[in-house]
């Protein structure tokens, strides 16, 4: 993967845009310092490049009515790649899911997942995670408490 040169002026709008994506471009070009038309131009730029992947709204999931949070430690069935690929593709379809990542060590798949209560999340691990082509273990450890979560990427 190829890394993009970002100028100094383009690390602060994406800053600025990290901590507050609804920003207009008048907002925005006064915090980095440029024109409205100079700012609008990078911004766009920005995101035709692929650097700004998406906006997003941040729900608190507690007002929500998700209680739980859990990361999912999940092993794969040696020698069935194909399973693999049917995996990977149900997961997306898993709304519990928030996050999905290939890791290595002990396990080979990390989830962040979401539930309502624990007898939600017992019923998600056990009737559909553990169910999914080509899964032979499922482990999972309840968050206590967040302490730091963060989508904004360091920019220095």
């Amino acid at each position: 993967m190829q890394t993009v040169d970002l100028d100094q002026t383009d690390r602060r709008i994406l800053a600025h845009l990290q901590a507050h994506g609804r920003a207009t471009n008048l907002e925005l070009a006064e915090a980095v310092h440029l024109s409205p038309a100079q700012c609008n131009r990078r911004h766009r730029r920005l995101e035709d490049r692929g650097i700004i992947q998406r906006y997003e709204a941040r729900l608190d999931a507690q007002q929500v009515g998700l209680g739980v949070l859990a990361f999912v430690y999940v092993t794969m069935e040696r020698g069935h790649i194909r399973e693999v690929v049917k995996f990977r593709d149900m997961i997306s379809t898993l709304s519990q899911v928030q996050e999905c990542y290939a890791v290595t060590g002990d396990f080979d798949y990390v989830l962040k997942v979401v539930a309502r209560d624990l007898k939600a999340l017992s019923g998600f691990l056990l009737g559909s995670l553990a169910q999914l082509p080509g899964v032979n273990g499922v482990r999972s450890s309840v968050c206590l408490d967040e302490v730091k979560c963060t989508s904004a990427l360091p920019l220095e």
